[in-house]
């Protein structure tokens, strides 16, 4: 049975709660906080690392961001209107298409501006120090897709969001669209485990994004795909080693073991001086 839901789970998880937001768009906090339960639900039932199911004293930290982060997009939601009708150009975004069309067209567009914003975040030292609070976490589930310092949430959405306002995105489609992006991230960082097959080629989830948060410096420069991996394929960062089993030792910040935890700190640290020690040798496994 677990070995049939772990083929499963990742595909019938996307499509069934997208397809129920796009069934009824009035219920989309009802969709998420269903989402919500049945992934933590899975992660305790078909766990990928059991230890990683266990707090090391993070989980009322990363309550706390997902509030934060969560309420920034239903700020972002309500002025969507005004930034519309102040930038959009009139005429572009196709009403005219099916609703799902709509939501696939806005889905691919965000996944490439936020994906580059990302890929960036590892390139410039500033948006780097923003982007390092998320790659500190010591273990990989659910919650750790909205672990993220504000001021690089507010980056990532707008380098999403922006190109989308200017085509006239309808305020409908934008609110699939944050939806469609909370399912994601409950799957790209989810610690069920799932088998992709196939389909690890095409989709950013969990066992293709675990090898992001490798702590081994250079190394997890890789997997920047928000939705879809096309776009670390393009840029030539699309990586995955078959076999190798990701585990707590391989996971945040090698040169900085001591990064804090608290949620106070975590805001403060992009803006204080840091000692940065040696990387981490990278496992042979891995080379």
């Amino acid at each position: 049975m677990k070995q049939l839901v772990s083929g499963i789970y990742a595909p019938v998880f996307w499509t069934g709660f997208i397809g129920w937001a796009l069934a009824q768009p009035d219920w989309l906090v009802l969709v998420f906080a269903t989402a919500v339960v049945v992934s933590f639900a899975m992660e305790q039932w078909l766990p990928y690392e059991p230890q990683w199911n266990r707090s090391l004293g993070d989980r009322w930290r990363d309550s706390v961001h997902a509030c934060v982060n969560e309420g920034l997009n239903v700020l972002g939601l309500l002025v969507l209107p005004g930034l519309t009708a102040l930038l959009a150009f009139d005429g572009i975004w196709p009403r005219g298409w099916p609703l799902w069309e709509q939501l696939l067209l806005a889905i691919v567009l965000a996944d490439a501006g936020i994906t580059l914003m990302h890929y960036a975040s590892h390139r410039i030292a500033p948006l780097w120090r923003l982007h390092a609070v998320h790659h500190s976490v010591q273990r990989l589930y659910g919650f750790n897709g909205l672990m993220k310092h504000p001021l690089h949430q507010m980056l990532e959405a707008t380098a999403g969001l922006l190109p989308l306002i200017l085509l006239g995105i309808p305020l409908e489609v934008a609110q699939l669209l944050a939806l469609a992006i909370g399912i994601q991230l409950l799957l790209q960082h989810s610690n069920v485990d799932m088998r992709l097959g196939r389909l690890r080629w095409v989709f950013a989830w969990a066992p293709v994004h675990r090898f992001h948060h490798m702590k081994y410096g250079r190394a997890g420069d890789v997997n920047f795909g928000l939705f879809f991996n096309l776009w670390d394929w393009l840029l030539g960062t699309a990586f995955y080693r078959e076999g190798y089993r990701m585990g707590p030792g391989d996971l945040g910040i090698g040169s900085r073991p001591d990064f804090p935890v608290a949620y106070g700190a975590q805001l403060r640290d992009p803006f204080v001086p840091v000692r940065v020690g040696k990387e981490p040798p990278l496992p042979d496994d891995l080379r």
